[in-house]
């Protein structure tokens, strides 16, 4: 999606060779109008799938999967990283580990949101290990779901979470695929 590797070019921060910061479009400050374009994408690429339910993961990938689900007519739900005393006791849950973030995290979803039959579309800001969608795909399992399709909005491609992923069956979009960060250069797919 040209729009957003020019966005990409313009605003994100590359650290070291592997850490892309675009806090300031996409996972702090939220450009609303780019979310809309990248979310009728996604509703475009996934227009062949039954999509009856969006999971992400908190926090950075709600938005960009609540502006998509306005193009499917379906709800989001969210995995929680961290389980409040008002979250359901009744869940599924996997574990991820956050690049980022460089920790293992265990992520829930109350088994009330996620039902057998359901068809899921995976919706996150960013792919590189693969671990969140491995993780999302797992609840889906558990659930007796189906994953739908992975619709990702910056992919590290250099950091082969795609061949996890898709090793596991599912159909993975990006908006933009990144092949390569050095010297703080960008290098799209």
């Amino acid at each position: 999606m040209k729009l957003l590797e020019e966005r990409i070019i313009k605003d994100g921060k590359v650290i070291g060779n592997e850490i892309l910061k675009v806090d300031s479009f996409l996972n702090h400050q939220l450009d609303v109008n780019l979310f809309n374009e990248i979310g009728k994408e996604f509703k475009n690429k996934f227009k062949n799938k039954e999509v009856t339910k969006i999971l992400t993961i908190e926090t950075s990938g709600i938005g960009i999967a609540c502006i998509t689900a306005q193009y499917f007519n379906v709800p989001v739900v969210f995995a929680k990283k961290h389980a409040g005393v008002n979250m359901d006791t009744d869940n599924y849950e996997s574990k991820v580990f956050s690049f980022t973030k460089g920790k293992e995290y265990s992520i829930k979803v109350s088994k009330k949101f996620l039902n057998p039959g359901d068809k899921v579309l995976i919706i996150d800001d960013f792919l590189a290990s693969g671990s969140a969608v491995l993780g999302l795909m797992d609840l889906i399992e558990q659930a007796k779901a189906e994953t739908a399709g992975v619709g990702i909005v910056i992919e590290k491609s250099f950091q082969n979470g795609r061949k996890a992923v898709e090793k596991r069956g599912a159909h993975v979009e990006s908006m933009a695929i990144i092949e390569s960060m050095n010297n703080g250069k960008i290098i799209f797919k």
